[in-house]
């Protein structure tokens, strides 16, 4: 018991070994040694059961709750990463010395429209970017390898083409644009049709800031800085606390719930609404094809939301 108090402060403070030492009456390395022991274990006892990897019909229900309550079609999760703020590491160098000038690990995660993470990875060091860290992740080499059981192509769910659309994580401009990751247009080649699909494309990469925002608020040792001087434990650290926001969100979280009405207003201080256009995917199409098809569907009545006219048009 005493064990687990011991990791579940550490965690929950992000305190210094010395200081939950003293709380504890134990001495500073014994505190060391129960945290990094207990975090090892709480990863291994509870990752099966609070972070498998979904299975398809899964995958397909984190699609159905993203289109409940983000409006995207076809989406399965929300990718992103977060640097932990660490102490630096001995004889490190500038390996984990980030663009916001301080030292870090990153945290790379995907989660579902409800706040749970599906998938994280951890390990990599600060002064790496997010698109390098996920280009060279075997979170990318196993969602192009078909290990992760993600479902094939299906139609979006009002497109009137009915062409199959691949199921997809939404990310940051950070990340490479390819078939299975959709990022916004870039800022520099906007015009009205590509706002409202950076809009909405927008709710749904929210998730994983709030994700992160979440879990940094249960357990504090996530804003670190962490004083351990062993990168596995750091690791394990982080794993840990990761594991246990969804067992606590799981345990004791509630689920969101749609707040806004579906109702149409009026776009009578819109000059100009952009039409949709009879555009056509294949199994072959590139990935910029794929991200101008669905800009395209939203536009579409069906697809369309009222807010994307007021927010998103310039």
């Amino acid at each position: 018991m005493l064990r687990t108090k011991t990791a579940r402060r550490y965690l929950g403070t992000g305190g210094t070994f010395a200081s939950i030492a003293v709380y504890f009456g134990r001495g500073e390395s014994t505190v060391g040694g129960i945290v990094t022991e207990t975090v090892k274990v709480i990863w291994e006892v509870l990752e099966k059961t609070f972070m498998p990897i979904p299975s398809t019909e899964q995958w397909k229900g984190i699609a159905n709750r993203f289109e409940t309550l983000w409006n995207l079609p076809n989406c399965i999760g929300a990718i992103d990463g977060k640097h932990v703020r660490i102490e630096k590491f001995p004889n490190s160098g500038s390996s984990n010395f980030n663009y916001k000038s301080y030292h870090s690990m990153v945290l790379m995660a995907c989660c579902d429209a409800d706040g749970l993470f599906t998938i994280i990875e951890t390990g990599f060091p600060g002064i790496n970017s997010d698109g390098g860290i996920f280009s060279a992740s075997a979170m990318k080499y196993w969602i192009q390898n078909a290990g992760l059981n993600i479902p094939p192509p299906t139609p979006l769910t009002y497109d009137e083409n009915d062409s199959p659309f691949p199921y997809y994580f939404v990310a940051d401009e950070a990340f490479p644009l390819l078939k299975y990751v959709m990022r916004p247009y870039p800022k520099r080649i906007l015009d009205n049709v590509k706002r409202i699909c950076n809009y909405r494309f927008s709710r749904g990469r929210k998730t994983i800031e709030c994700t992160f925002g979440m879990a940094c608020e249960k357990f504090a040792v996530l804003n670190g800085p962490i004083r351990i001087r062993d990168p596995e434990n750091v690791n394990l650290v982080i794993k840990a606390a990761c594991i246990l926001h969804n067992y606590v969100r799981k345990k004791e979280g509630l689920q969101y719930t749609p707040t806004y009405s579906t109702s149409c207003e009026s776009n009578n201080h819109i000059d100009v609404i952009p039409l949709p256009q009879n555009l056509t995917i294949n199994i072959t199409s590139s990935a910029a094809a794929l991200r101008n098809y669905i800009a395209n569907y939203f536009l579409t009545p069906q697809a369309s939301l009222p807010r994307q006219w007021k927010y998103a048009i310039n």
